[in-house]
């Protein structure tokens, strides 16, 4: 089993040779210590305008590849990795930060667990990471915690170990530095990847770093926000939907609890009701459009996507008894205004008060929110139902069916 080492370096003329060294030196140390055979290193100079290529070309030992101007740290790894024939692939930062000896672990790791990508922790008590990037790695491991149910502390690592036979289910990724929160992301957030990480040392760099903590952090949540919407769309939504559910009902806590009390409602209120109607429209449309991205994602993505039970908005959208709650909203709607309406045909005005009409907008536009999404899920589940016939019949097959049917 072979083993690829591909190191990005973008002007690391400090610290280059020492990297190769190092990387050169653990060769024997992690042919003899894990099931890996034979180990290929591979540095590529992304547009270095310093020394770092002709420092690297004293090395014959290693693959050199050049690129006369900067791609981005992951288009410099993507181009190592597709210029090698390896079972592994993986990579280090070049700025010594790393033990290459340490992929010994990794590789052990990989193959013990059979895991798909395995990375080096180094968010620990011997870290010299700066405070800042720590915290930011706690940030971005948080928020893929709370979409993905799985927990990765370092999402950003520069060090880790990928299986070649898993790196199609990982593509694409981008060429620059969020190429590794980005990997992270999608291995977590796949129903079909599995993802570990073990603790790792991790040194202070030598040189300037090339990580812009305010541009890149962005670029990082980016990504990973990409990675959460393409696979678990679901989850941020329902978030959303959750966080306005909640402030439209302590919107009204108050003229609930006078009514209550004064069997009245004042005008003073008039404001808590439109805003509470409008943050609960919006609750009701995120709630269901959580339920529908989950059902576009499990049909067009259904051998990536997390395979996890049947939850409770599917069994209640596909109930029989789901036509009763819609039905008794509108009911509801209509109750509130029917006095103003009868009082309207005898006399020809009404003098209704202004809350019933605004509870009547709210109950009914819920009502018809569902219906619509119940419509809309009956539609998804047609074409899951037509993609599962043409994924599973083969072109002799589907013209045999196609003759039956004359």
């Amino acid at each position: 089993m072979k083993l690829l080492i591909a190191i990005p370096a973008l002007n690391e003329e400090a610290a280059i040779e020492s990297i190769i060294r190092r990387s050169l030196a653990a060769r024997a140390y992690i042919t003899a210590k894990s099931s890996v055979t034979e180990v290929d290193i591979t540095v590529v100079s992304d547009g270095s305008t310093d020394r770092t290529v002709e420092r690297a070309s004293a090395f014959p030992e290693i693959n050199l590849i050049v690129f006369e101007k900067n791609r981005g740290y992951g288009a410099a790894i993507k181009e190592a990795w597709r210029r090698s024939d390896a079972d592994l692939l993986s990579f280090l930062d070049a700025d010594g930060t790393c033990d290459p000896n340490f992929f010994t672990d990794l590789c052990n790791t990989l193959v013990r667990e059979d895991a798909d990508v395995v990375l080096g922790c180094r968010l620990n008590s011997q870290s010299q990471m700066p405070l800042i990037r720590r915290i930011g790695n706690m940030i971005f491991a948080t928020i893929l915690t709370l979409f993905s149910s799985k927990r990765v502390k370092d999402t950003a690592s520069g060090m880790r170990v990928v299986r070649r036979d898993s790196l199609p289910k990982l593509m694409p990724l981008p060429d620059g530095l969020q190429f590794t929160p980005a990997m992270s992301a999608r291995a977590l957030l796949s129903g079909e990847l599995k993802i570990t990480e073990i603790q790792m040392p991790y040194k202070e760099r030598t040189g300037e770093s090339k990580l812009r903590v305010g541009k890149d952090g962005l670029r990082f949540l980016k990504v990973i926000l990409e990675g959460a919407f393409l696979y678990r769309p679901a989850r941020p939504l329902a978030m959303a939907g959750g966080l306005c559910l909640a402030a439209a009902i302590a919107l009204m806590l108050m003229p609930a609890r006078y009514y209550l009390t004064h069997h009245a409602v004042t005008e003073w209120m008039i404001y808590r009701f439109v805003v509470s109607h409008l943050v609960g429209i919006s609750a009701a449309l995120l709630l269901c459009a959580s339920y529908l991205t989950d059902r576009i994602v499990q049909i067009a993505l259904s051998s990536e996507a997390s395979d996890e039970e049947e939850g409770a908005a599917r069994r209640f959208f596909i109930s029989g008894w789901f036509w009763l709650v819609p039905s008794a909203l509108t009911a509801i709607g209509v109750a509130l205004v029917i006095p103003s309406f009868l009082e309207l045909v005898r006399t020809g005005a009404t003098y209704e008060h202004w809350s019933r009409f605004i509870a009547m907008s709210f109950f009914c536009s819920v009502a018809l929110i569902l219906v619509v999404t119940r419509a809309i899920d009956y539609v998804l589940q047609l074409v899951a139902e037509r993609l599962a016939y043409l994924h599973s019949a083969t072109p002799d097959r589907a013209y045999e069916t196609v003759e039956a049917s004359w």
